[in-house]
């Protein structure tokens, strides 16, 4: 009996000291064995002989309460178990499906937020690290010769915005070429365009899973925000630069047609009011907007790349530079940039931009 008493729960009435043997019941009724407790239960009756390792016959009222609880347990563990099987095989299927490359929709990858440095000076390294696989150089090819330009990425599929200036020998019969961030190529047609805001939408053929850049909102820089340009000047793919906003709201007005535009890169020179050998653009192919104006670094090649904030958001489209020996001139020596150059602001462009990328020319 000492080998059985070491080995039970210390009943809380004997002070933990041993177990303490049961009053047999006087009535059919079984007795409650401490009066002065009744909500404890009842103890085993007297004839239990089993050893220290086997339970009492039918076992102890607490030890089937428990029993009871760890089946309870274990069915809702089976339960959440078998849920998880079944939610887990859904889920593989999923994986498995986009790895076959079964699945039908086309995925992209959104440009990444860019956190702006402690002092509030752009990231440039963290920007152009986002955005660069959001743009791509293009190539028209045209008979009067070759024109560069940039353009973004704004659908997984391939639609891509641009200057119209880089693509108006297409427009004519002309051959584009896209050139991606990771050296593919894909050709491309020219799906809708604004003439008078020199905004197009192309779409390159055959391309899908495309990492697409996020526009932001213009109208919100001030001058002397920093600003970033990616784009492809003279052929040098992926070129960054940086600088702030100089200016805003400058009246620019620039030829876009292809006779214009091949003769100094692609690149539009803007006529502005005040400049001295400046002529006034006139006619149905000339664009005339109001522009954001930046010390960014632009050359012939940038047009229709992206001018980005601090977050790495687009707020303009790059598409004009001052130059003293091209403005107001069709031709002669192409010049680099003077720290004059000046964007589209991208509010202007969302507004006809949903009707170039149903297809229409406006």
């Amino acid at each position: 009996m000492s080998e059985h008493r070491s080995t039970h729960e210390p009943h809380p009435q004997d002070g933990g000291a041993g177990w303490l043997p049961p009053t047999p019941p006087t009535t059919h009724q079984q007795q409650q064995p401490y009066p002065e407790h009744p909500g404890y239960p009842a103890l085993p009756p007297p004839a239990f002989t089993a050893g220290p390792d086997l339970p009492p016959p039918g076992g102890h009222p607490g030890h089937r309460a428990r029993r009871g609880l760890l089946k309870s347990r274990l069915a809702l563990a089976t339960a959440v178990a078998a849920m998880a099987a079944l939610l887990g095989g859904v889920t593989g299927g999923v994986l498995a499906s986009d790895r076959d490359g079964s699945a039908t929709t086309a995925s992209s990858t959104l440009v990444r937020p860019v956190a702006a440095n402690a002092n509030g000076s752009a990231n440039v390294s963290a920007i152009a690290a986002a955005l660069s696989p959001a743009v791509v150089q293009i190539t028209v090819q045209t008979g009067n010769g070759t024109a560069t330009g940039t353009g973004v990425i704004l659908t997984a599929d391939g639609q891509i915005l641009t200057n119209y200036h880089v693509i108006s020998g297409a427009v004519n019969g002309g051959r584009a070429t896209v050139t991606f961030h990771d050296g593919r190529t894909a050709q491309a047609t020219v799906t809708g365009t604004d003439k008078s805001l020199d905004t197009a939408v192309i779409t390159a053929s055959g391309v899908s899973g495309l990492t697409t850049a996020v526009l932001g909102d213009s109208d919100t820089m001030a001058v002397g925000d920093p600003v970033v340009a990616i784009g492809n000047p003279e052929g040098l793919t992926g070129t960054v630069t940086s600088g702030i906003i100089s200016a805003k709201n400058r009246t620019v007005s620039v030829q876009v047609d292809e006779g214009t535009t091949s003769g100094n890169g692609g690149f539009g020179f803007p006529n502005l009011p005040g400049l001295r050998g400046s002529t006034s653009a006139s006619g149905s192919d000339t664009a005339t907007y109001q522009a954001l104006q930046t010390d960014a670094a632009l050359n012939p090649g940038n047009s229709g790349g992206p001018l980005i904030n601090a977050a790495g958001q687009v707020i303009g489209l790059n598409s004009a530079m001052y130059s003293a020996s091209g403005s107001g001139s069709t031709g002669g020596t192409e010049a680099g940039s003077v720290g004059l150059g000046f964007a589209i602001p991208i509010n202007s462009v969302k507004q006809v931009l949903p009707q170039m990328q149903a297809g229409k020319n406006l």
